[in-house]
């Protein structure tokens, strides 16, 4: 029962991707075809919602569920590894069509075959932990 807000808030947030077209195929092929904004706005109004709850959590000093500090950790210094981390994400999310919070989205709306796409997303993330240590970062 501690974790039903977390999954009510989750639900809330499927709920609201599924109505805003934000899980569709259609609507992702959209925008990385440059043939639509609405993907752009959705991806605009998350990013400004994340700057401005980041700035509220800092100057506020809002505690996490637990009552601990929030703290926010400086990235480190690289150009690289992100872009090569940012075009390896885009490429993923434009060929299969969704990315990591949708997949779940996907499959609570009855769509079987995204079962495939999360099993990739998971080896591919069990992988990256096993050779994260040899990796150039």
């Amino acid at each position: 029962m501690k974790l039903f807000r977390f999954f009510a808030v989750g639900m809330l947030f499927g709920i609201v991707l599924t109505k805003a077209e934000a899980v569709s195929w259609y609507r992702i092929y959209e925008m990385f075809m440059f043939q639509s904004f609405h993907m752009y706005g959705i991806i605009g109004v998350a990013v400004f919602t994340g700057v401005c709850g980041l700035m509220l959590i800092k100057k506020k000093g809002i505690k996490d569920y637990k009552g601990m500090p929030i703290e926010i950790l400086d990235k480190e210094k690289g150009f690289v590894r992100y872009i090569a981390g940012g075009f390896l994400f885009g490429l993923g999310w434009a060929l299969v069509g969704s990315c990591p919070g949708p997949i779940f989205i996907l499959l609570g709306a009855g769509v079987p075959a995204v079962a495939i796409v999360l099993f990739g997303a998971l080896l591919g993330t069990f992988v990256y932990g096993m050779i994260k240590d040899k990796l150039p970062h």
